[in-house]
């Protein structure tokens, strides 16, 4: 997984354009375009700051819209991809709601800006089943 950060969801942090942790520092120009990007592709209702689109990654704490943080941290595991219980309706849940929002994504975006999102969102279970040792996202 040379070059990602695979978040507890599967989602390649490093690939998105709000992930901010070192080495991964956005411009301050960078994260607007991102809030302006979130808001036209849907995902918020407005611009917002540079520090709400701004993110450091999965942490206890964080809002975790389908709750994997949460559980993984109950687990005591990184990611989905190394829990017994792969995939569980939770996660069913997460792959289908991300689905959803891509032709959107593809729609509204350029070419550049849908690829970077691909990547980052909408490989969840190949990158999950690559830190599986598997070739398909369910088993």
């Amino acid at each position: 997984m040379n070059g990602r950060i695979i978040a507890a969801c599967g989602n390649d942090c490093a690939a998105c354009p709000r992930y901010t942790a070192p080495p991964f520092e956005k411009t301050e120009e960078e994260l607007r375009r991102t809030a302006e990007l979130w808001m036209k592709i849907g995902y918020r209702d407005r611009v917002v700051s540079n520090e709400e689109i701004a993110c450091t990654g999965c942490k206890a704490g964080n809002r975790c819209r389908y709750g994997v943080v949460e559980c993984c941290g109950e687990k005591g595991i990184d990611t989905c991809g190394a829990c017994s219980l792969y995939p569980c309706e939770r996660m069913l849940d997460c792959f289908a709601v991300t689905a959803s929002f891509e032709p959107d994504c593809r729609e509204a975006c350029t070419e550049a800006e849908y690829a970077q999102l691909k990547r980052a969102f909408f490989e969840k279970e190949e990158n999950l089943a690559a830190l599986r040792g598997t070739t398909g996202g369910r088993e």
